[in-house]
């Protein structure tokens, strides 16, 4: 049903009142003996909560609802002013009458009984001269795990409750315990009656967000109970600080800790842990933690929250001098969520298998050992968790000469189909499936055949329907575009410069080539219209999802290490862009600040944002050296060149603490502006770690040694394109951090890399990444189960108004989360939270310019679309080109989009997920789901 409503009632009351009369004209009565205006809006929100306590609120009611209320409205209106004069004053008696009348001829019996029933229990109540008490519990029992019985404690678990609501506004202890009574039964195992208690503060979260804090204090109660039992303290409530050095040596035991962590100081550590931070969990994050991340034998978890922490701290204080004050310090900006390191960092730290590593990177050699020795590879990268990004552009395509038998190729894609059922079988620690890349570059001759991987028709032994595809595109490809100009495409085992070759020097090789194979000289061939191949392009990505845009010019251009090799591909989320060859596998370390936590009303909190990055970057260069590496080129890139890639989270929620809505100028400049700060305040980090510890090997050399930033290098690509526009204003004072950078050098190669942080950004519950909200309201699910999320600061601003009920909240379902319909919803609050699919991409596009400029990776930006068709997708990833980004990521439609649009009431959380599907996919299309947990969009 929808508050819409009140539109669709504005037009059909007037077909009711041809008397010429008005609704504001008449006035009502209350019981109470005042009077107000007659609202007809009200009647339809009375009819919507009836219906709703009978038919539930899923997809198909809610609809019929909707429809149903406006009808109903409609008589129930006419029925009051069609004998009525201007000036009437109705009695809210004679409106409940007219409603109860229209239900019963419209013959909706069992809403009509309960709108009876409900009229009659309300004037019972106002009969009473106080509320009656509570009647009792009933007599059941509560099966312990060791056999033993025990009655329920109906006192006990009331104040269980009321200590999970304590001190959270907007929440109660009564309307959980009566939904958590509804699901009990009479020998309720423990472990079950205290998911009864979650699952009954989870129901509500629809209706005030802070019943998710309840939830996740309700889950951490059955967490402790677990732990506390497994390590030796079964009914006991020990503090912190004595479970913690207990925990330790249980993990050892267990083999799944560092022995090398029982050597720290445990007792100072265990005194720097806060536990009041476990109350920043909403249920969401803690779940995550519970099911994925927390250590756990024989399936018992016995890590709590700010061990977990504290662990992950000293993993990567573990080689300090002073490792107590680095791992506290560590522990403190990871607990307080200002930032967070990315899931494998999460996974592995402290371990005995510390592979702490996001993503890799290889260029896959065109022999049958180096093709079958990088797949090999990918297995022994995803294994603990590692992102994959794989350049198979040398790799000779379908019918080129094979010396060795003098035979012919059958191309790239039986290989990419092996690559694919690789990362299937190797899963990352049985914790989510392998994910990799594929990237090939636009004159492959089997580029086309590329394009038809993710299709679900054709031969699928030539397809992969869970490997992701990526565009390696040239700059000469853009421009052959607009000039509607010819296109050729080669095998790359009779052009193998064109590889490692970018800007002008691959624009001069491949003209070359084409008069080679004019000629003659060039045995496998193929031209084609360039505009016609970036239609089939833009025609796959929209139907499959991929491959996706990518720019190979942007991303080595503006590479500081373009003086010790080429960028061939980006990795798994396209937001990393490193150099890789046969003898080095790129490698990133990922982590991300918390934005939302750095801005206050009055704007950036910058000495907090600089505290954050200087400690997040040591963090982030311990990785390197802490790694744990599965294959030898790895670790050789990793120590040579040291990348690092600090990005950000909660930038949606920075925006809404400004109150700066997503498609505006003062948002584009907001994101300019945050993205600075970090850049500057991670170089200037990284320049002090050179100064402490030393340049990174391959520092002479680089942009960065000839006194280039990232911002500098703007200018590097506008000159090999002739042109570039692009914001190039700034606010700091890059001049002297620039003659720092040039004299004293770089701890790392690279420093910056905004990645996609789903799982992360859960877990400290913020938006992800630069994402505008994806809904208002929706249902998400991943591998820890279905959730609904709603939009705290909505609903906060929303109840300042007296706006928010169980009728918003169900248009919110009918609309998909969308606020544009719903008449009552005041304009500067709809557009302040308009919602992805309602801004226009141009947005999305101009502030990710505008972060680009100052960032020397790239960026994971999905790109969403109402109703796509080729003009505006030809527009919008041209404007990506023009304005010089390196990358782009999913592009997500409306078309294959759908929201579950029930309560998690009466389904114990069998919902399904958000689905963000490529527009028309057919249903088996394996399309991306938010919070993907097979792919390493999870970060």
């Amino acid at each position: 049903m929808s508050l819409s409503i009140q539109h669709d009632h504005a037009a059909s009351s007037r077909q009711a009142l041809q008397t010429g009369l008005t609704a504001n004209e008449y006035r009502l009565i209350r019981r109470d003996g005042s009077v107000t205006p007659f609202d007809q809006n009200k009647i339809a929100i009375a009819l919507t909560k009836a219906f709703l306590a009978v038919e539930g609120s899923s997809a198909a009611a809610s609809r019929r609802i909707h429809e149903t209320v406006a009808e109903l409205t409609d008589q129930i209106v006419s029925a009051l002013l069609r004998r009525a004069e201007p000036g009437r004053v109705f009695h809210i008696e004679d409106v409940q009458d007219q409603v109860e009348l229209a239900l019963m001829r419209a013959e909706h019996q069992k809403v009509a009984r309960a709108y009876v029933l409900y009229r009659e229990e309300r004037a019972r109540e106002r009969q009473r001269a106080q509320t009656d008490a509570p009647s009792p519990a009933p007599a059941l029992t509560i099966l312990e795990n060791d056999g033993r019985t025990k009655p329920l404690d109906i006192r006990a678990l009331r104040q269980t409750l009321a200590t999970a609501c304590a001190d959270l506004p907007g929440v109660e202890t009564e309307p959980v315990l009566q939904e958590t009574l509804r699901n009990l039964y009479d020998g309720i195992g423990a472990d079950d009656f205290a998911l009864a208690q979650i699952m009954a503060a989870r129901t509500l979260i629809e209706q005030e967000p802070n019943y998710a804090f309840v939830s996740a204090r309700l889950l951490l109660g059955k967490l402790k109970r677990e732990a506390h039992a497994f390590i030796g303290f079964p009914g006991e409530t020990p503090s912190y600080a004595e479970y913690f050095p207990t925990y330790i040596k249980a993990g050892i035991e267990a083999g799944l800790l560092d022995p090398e962590l029982a050597r720290f100081d445990l007792e100072r550590i265990a005194q720097a842990l806060k536990p009041e931070r476990d109350d920043l969990f909403q249920f969401l994050g803690l779940q995550t933690l519970y099911d994925r991340y927390f250590l756990h034998h024989d399936d018992v978890r016995f890590e709590l929250p700010q061990a977990f922490f504290m662990r992950v701290a000293m993993g990567l204080a573990i080689r300090e001098v002073d490792r107590e004050a680095h791992a506290i310090a560590f522990y403190d900006l990871l607990s307080s969520f200002d930032f967070m390191c990315s899931t494998p960092t999460l996974f592995n730290a402290g371990t005995p298998r510390p592979q702490l590593s996001s993503c890799f990177l290889t260029s896959v050699p065109d022999d049958l050992d180096g093709i079958f020795k990088s797949i090999k590879d990918n297995a022994l990268l995803s294994k603990y968790a590692g992102g994959l990004g794989n350049s198979w552009t040398r790799v000779r395509g379908l019918g080129a000469h094979i010396q060795g038998t003098n035979g012919k190729s059958q191309g790239v894609v039986p290989f990419l189909k092996v690559a694919n059922d690789t990362a299937i079988a190797v899963n990352q620690g049985g914790k989510r499936k392998g994910a990799v890349c594929a990237y090939l570059e636009t004159w492959h001759i089997d580029i086309e055949e590329f394009l038809d991987l993710r299709k679900n028709t054709g031969d699928d032994r030539r397809r992969t329907h869970d490997m992701n595809t990526a565009h390696w595109i040239p700059d000469l490809f853009m421009e052959r575009v607009a000039q509607d100009a010819d296109w050729m495409l080669f095998s790359p085992d009779e052009v193998p410069q064109l590889h490692d070759l970018y800007g002008t020097a691959f624009a001069d090789a491949y003209r070359a080539t084409e008069e080679k194979a004019a000629r003659g000289e060039i045995r496998i061939w193929k031209t084609l219209k360039a505009v016609d191949l970036w239609r089939r392009m833009l025609t796959m990505l929209f139907e499959t999802g991929h491959p996706w845009i990518t720019f190979k010019d942007p991303c080595n251009i503006r590479s500081p290490q373009g003086h010790v090799g080429v960028v061939h591909s980006s990795n798994l989320c396209t937001e990393i862009t490193l150099n890789t060859s046969d003898e080095e596998v790129a490698v990133c370390n990922l982590g991300s600040v918390n934005l939302a936590r750095h801005v206050t009303p009055q704007g950036l909190d910058h000495e907090r944002l600089a505290r954050t990055v200087r400690t997040a970057m040591r963090m982030l260069d311990n990785v390197i050296d802490v790694n744990f590496y599965t294959i030898p080129e790895a670790r050789r890139s990793n120590l040579r060149h040291r990348p690092v890639g600090l990005g950000l989270m909660g930038f949606q929620d920075a925006l809404y603490t400004l109150r700066l809505p997503f498609q505006s100028e003062a948002a584009v400049a907001f994101a300019d502006e945050s993205m600075e700060a970090i850049s500057f305040h991670a170089i200037a980090s990284s320049c002090d770690l050179a100064a402490e510890r030393g340049r990174y090997p391959s520092f002479d050399g680089s942009l960065w040694s000839r006194g280039i930033l990232p911002i500098d290098s703007l200018e590097l690509l506008a000159q090999a394109r002739g042109s570039l526009d692009v914001d190039r204003s700034s606010r700091l004072d890059w001049t002297a951090l620039r003659e720092r950078v040039r004299t004293i050098g770089m701890r790392n190669s690279n420093v910056m890399a905004i990645a996609p942080t789903a799982t992360i950004s859960n877990i400290c519950g913020v938006s992800q990444s630069i994402e505008p909200n994806f809904r208002n309201l929706y249902v998400k699910a991943n591998m820890s189960g279905d959730f609904t999320i709603i939009n705290p600061s909505l609903v906060r601003d929303l109840k300042e108004r007296g706006l928010w009920d169980e009728v918003l909240i169900s248009d919110l379902k009918y609309f998909d989360g969308a606020l544009s319909r719903i008449d009552r919803v005041p304009d500067d609050l709809k557009f302040l939270y308009s919602t992805a699919f309602e801004i226009e991409p141009a947005w999305l596009i101009e502030s990710a310019a505008r972060r680009q400029k100052w960032i020397d990776q790239a960026q994971s930006l999905n790109l969403y679309i109402v109703s796509p068709n080729g003009r505006k997708l030809d527009a919008m990833y041209r404007l990506a080109w023009l304005r010089g980004l390196k990358t782009t990521y999913y592009l997500r439609s409306t078309s294959a989009t759908h929201v579950e649009k029930s309560t998690l009431r009466g389904t114990d959380g069998a919902l399904n997920a958000v689905q963000l599907a490529p527009a028309q996919a057919q249903p088996q299309v394996n399309a991306c789901v938010i919070d993907d947990p097979t792919c390493e969009a999870c970060q």
